[in-house]
Parts: structure tokens; C-alpha cells; sequence
């Protein structure tokens, strides 16, 4: 059986590299480095998963964001949003799957990655 795909959009290689490997052992996953090509990426997948930085070149995380909320083909798709900014963090909390704040543990985000999909139903 193959393993779920999860996404991370992430500008920033090293961290993308710690999230790819934090999650590789649960998920198939791809790292996209900017806005424009994670939508060009998500008309053709439906990812399980998608790890969002919110700062993001060319095509905001907030854009990238509010484009996967209006697909329903996303419906079952969790989001976690990554963010440095504390007070942007709380006030998209009730919006996404969940809101990490920047720097992320690798070990809390494996953890919390597994348990949102083996929940989800």
C-alpha cells in the first residue's frame, strides 16, 4: 500500500528538509517552494496533508490557502499552517486544521501530523 501524499509549501529549504523528513516515514511527501507552483501542484493531487508557510514568493501562503478552502476536492484535505507571526497565528486558528508557530519541532510535528490523518475518518 502506498503511503498518503503530503505537501509542504515552504520558501525556505532547510526548514522544508526538517518537515520532509519528520513526516517521510508516515507520507509520501513534496516540497514546493513557492505559491504559484503549489497551485499549479493542486490541480493535478489531492494530498491528504498540506504543511503551509504563509510567507511564500510570487503567490501568498494566504492566497495559496484561501484557493485550497474553495476546492471542494480539498474537503478532506488537512491544512497546517506555518507561521513566525504569534498574532497572525491566533487569528487564522479557527480557519485551518491546525496553526504551528515557527520553529517547529520535528518530533511534535510527526506526532500531530499522524494523528490528525488517523482521526480524519
Amino acid at each position: 500500500m502506498s503511503k498518503p501524499l503530503a505537501l509542504i509549501i515552504e520558501d525556505d529549504l532547510e526548514i522544508a528538509k526538517i518537515l520532509s523528513i519528520s513526516l517521510k516515514s508516515e507520507f509520501e511527501v513534496e516540497i514546493l517552494a513557492d505559491g504559484h507552483s503549489a497551485i499549479t501542484r493542486l490541480a493535478q493531487v489531492v494530498p491528504v496533508l498540506i504543511m503551509l508557510d504563509l510567507h511564500l514568493p510570487e503567490v501568498s501562503g494566504m492566497e495559496v490557502f484561501a484557493h485550497i478552502r474553495s476546492d471542494a476536492r480539498f474537503a478532506g484535505t488537512k491544512v497546517i499552517l506555518c507561521t513566525a507571526y504569534a498574532l497572525r497565528a491566533e487569528s487564522l486558528r479557527s480557519q485551518a486544521d491546525l496553526v504551528l508557530l515557527k520553529p517547529i519541532s520535528p518530533s511534535q510535528l510527526r506526532e500531530l501530523a499522524s494523528r490528525m490523518i488517523n482521526t480524519s475518518g
